[in-house]
């Protein structure tokens, strides 16, 4: 059974991704701040990227895959990643990176895909981009790429915040003239385990095959939480529309696992409705 080791298994990406893993692999998983429920569960293990090195935990645990849901200061980030490029390049090791759609946020005209160059304005985007690029240094065979897009689904921290503004009656933020694609929780822990279960291998576009207005997927997503006629806070960046999407093209997931918009609105209302 292959082993797995989920960096940052306590976040909202790490959880939902070692419950959906856990049944088939022997996966383990790092957390950071103190949890009584994680101590006594022996597949979770402490580690402060910023405190310690991540070799440690790698020479114990000598995991086939590591999924890489970190989040923290960027500069700690970067120096851990090449700390774990260094680890894998000679071992039968794989790196799963969970990158963002932000590596492309300086393009406006038209949506993004897995081979086109990666350009970013923002500080998040960069970081993300370095990494990348240290990784595309190596052999295909030891390095996944999952570009991911903006997260939703009902329990995500993104649904939460906007429920919580719906109730306090509280303005929504909206761009109406972003267009982006997106996903929901369930369907990006799905393609995940795809990927390590075949051995995948390259950039992937983790995200739904058709775009939408930012502005009209958020209505949408808050029509179907109860609420048809939100206070609306409309923020124009740019004066014609500005693409922040990733379409999946040259690395098509089975048909199964491809979603769409409309999916990723209806998994964003209550599970029991």
């Amino acid at each position: 059974m292959a082993q797995i080791l989920i960096l940052g298994g306590s976040g909202f990406i790490g959880q939902a991704l070692y419950k959906e893993l856990a049944p088939y692999y022997n996966v383990h998983a790092t957390y950071r701040t103190d949890d009584s429920k994680l101590e006594s569960n022996q597949h979770f293990h402490q580690f402060d990227l910023e405190q310690e090195e991540v070799h440690l935990i790698l020479d114990q645990l000598q995991p086939k895959f590591i999924v890489s849901a970190l989040r923290g200061n960027i500069n700690s980030l970067l120096y851990l990643h090449q700390s774990i490029l260094q680890w894998i390049r000679n071992r039968d090791s794989r790196l799963i990176f969970l990158s963002s759609a932000n590596v492309f946020d300086s393009f406006t005209h038209f949506p993004s895909y897995e081979y086109d160059k990666t350009f970013s304005e923002s500080i998040y985007g960069r970081s993300k981009i370095k990494i990348e690029n240290a990784l595309l240094r190596l052999p295909p065979s030891k390095y996944v790429i999952c570009r991911i897009p903006m997260i939703f689904g009902y329990n995500s921290p993104r649904v939460q915040d906007l429920k919580k503004q719906l109730i306090n009656d509280q303005p929504v933020e909206v761009f109406p003239h972003v267009v982006i694609n997106a996903t929901h929780i369930d369907k990006l822990v799905q393609q995940l385990h795809y990927l390590i279960n075949r051995r995948r291998r390259g950039i992937f576009h983790l995200g739904s095959n058709n775009l939408i207005h930012h502005s009209d997927l958020i209505k949408d997503i808050c029509e179907v939480l109860g609420y048809p006629d939100p206070l609306i806070k409309q923020v124009y960046d740019s004066n014609d529309d500005r693409q922040l999407s990733v379409l999946p093209k040259d690395n098509l997931l089975p048909r199964h696992l491809q979603l769409n918009i409309e999916e990723v609105i209806s998994y964003s209302a209550p599970k029991n409705s």
